[in-house]
């Protein structure tokens, strides 16, 4: 029998999260993860596969953690759903830009087929929750359509902010789209 894990597997996940977040799947070593976490690498792989175990289980982490689906599903159900869903932005103490999942997208290429199943599957739930809040306005265009634009303006958002993009500057550009979607939808 092995010795007793002295570390929390959720206390590795939020650590090496954020080094994965600022450097991608493809630029992390495993020394970084070592360093980051506190754990020692056969520490680290006596909980995971390795790396791109640990990749997938922090990105799985990030998706389940996310605050997002809650915002969307707000009763009532509607455009200031999605208004709040698109304005809404991470909070953290770590300077972490954008959204984790959309960074790593980025990388799909090289992604272990894990982490591309959990971005495929936390992309169809938001696009679920956002057509359900279209549908709830009764909306004339294509319902798939306009979740889909709304997405991709998340997405792009998301992209954003990590050049430096203001909130603000992001709030001004998301209220014009609600604009735009609410004449759409009409």
């Amino acid at each position: 029998m092995g010795r007793p894990r002295k570390f929390d597997r959720v206390g590795v996940l939020e650590k090496a999260l954020p080094v994965f977040w600022r450097r991608g799947f493809a630029d992390t070593s495993l020394q970084e993860l070592e360093q980051a976490t506190g754990v020692n690498k056969s520490g680290l792989y006596s909980e995971f596969k390795g790396k791109e175990d640990l990749f997938v289980e922090s990105l799985r982490y990030y998706v389940d953690n996310l605050e997002l689906g809650p915002l969307l599903a707000s009763e009532p159900l509607g455009w200031d759903n999605i208004e709040r869903f698109l304005k809404a932005r991470y909070r953290n103490g770590q300077g972490l830009k954008g959204c984790f999942a959309v960074n790593s997208m980025r990388e799909s290429a090289i992604l272990p087929q894990a982490a591309i199943g959990i971005l495929t599957q936390s992309k169809r739930k938001l696009k679920e929750l956002v057509a359900k809040n279209i549908e709830a306005e009764r909306a004339e265009t294509k319902v798939d359509v306009l979740a889909g634009l709304v997405l991709t303006v998340f997405t792009g958002l998301r992209m954003e902010q990590n050049v430096g993009s203001s909130y603000a500057g992001a709030v001004r550009k998301v209220d014009e789209f609600m604009k735009l979607i609410r004449k759409l939808g009409q």
